[in-house]
């Protein structure tokens, strides 16, 4: 099988579910950049983020295809795999708690960075931050938003990867870098 295929020399491409839209659609540009985050993901995990990190990170990288797929296939009867739902939610909830109990208070707004792996965190979740601003548009314009329940789960996710960064900090022995405001002068 060749990886190219042609059919989208033209600046269109398929839907899973059939028929075509052009590369701009609002549906590719969420499948765009959730691939985005997966990518990102797979850069953080070759950054050595910590043993307790890395399964988590597999796990998530798995269902963002999920995420992807639900995004390309607006008739959910054509949909091929499981949609996000309730508990892909919770399991998310739950690696947060776990995490978050092992990291000191944040008491302060902090700048994204540290190691290369927590940096690697911070960055895809500023990007699933992109992605739950598109599938917001895509539920407010389009009449077929994806089933299940991709948009929570995105928005868990951003929550779970900032932990994650903290965490890849903490587990490195590098400290979180602390923002400090601006006073204005009166």
């Amino acid at each position: 099988m060749k990886i190219y295929t042609r059919t989208g020399d033209h600046g269109e491409t398929a839907l899973f579910s059939g028929g075509r839209v052009p590369k701009y659609h609002l549906r590719i540009e969420a499948v765009g950049t959730v691939d985005e985050i997966n990518s990102t993901l797979g850069l953080a995990h070759s950054l050595n983020p910590g043993d307790a990190l890395r399964p988590i990170l597999e796990s998530v990288q798995r269902t963002l295809f999920v995420v992807g797929a639900q995004m390309a296939t607006p008739d959910r009867d054509k949909l091929a795999v499981d949609p996000i739902e309730g508990r892909d939610i919770v399991q998310l909830e739950t690696w947060i708690d776990q995490l978050e109990e092992t990291l000191p208070p944040l008491t302060q707004f902090i700048l994204p960075g540290g190691t290369a792996a927590a940096s690697a965190l911070h960055q895809a979740r500023s990007v699933c931050r992109r992605a739950e601003r598109i599938l917001t548009r895509i539920h407010s314009e389009l009449p077929d938003p994806p089933p299940g329940e991709p948009l929570v789960y995105l928005n868990r996710l951003s929550d779970l990867l900032f932990v994650m960064a903290r965490t890849a900090n903490l587990q490195a022995e590098q400290s979180d870098r602390i923002w400090e405001g601006r006073r204005s002068k009166k």
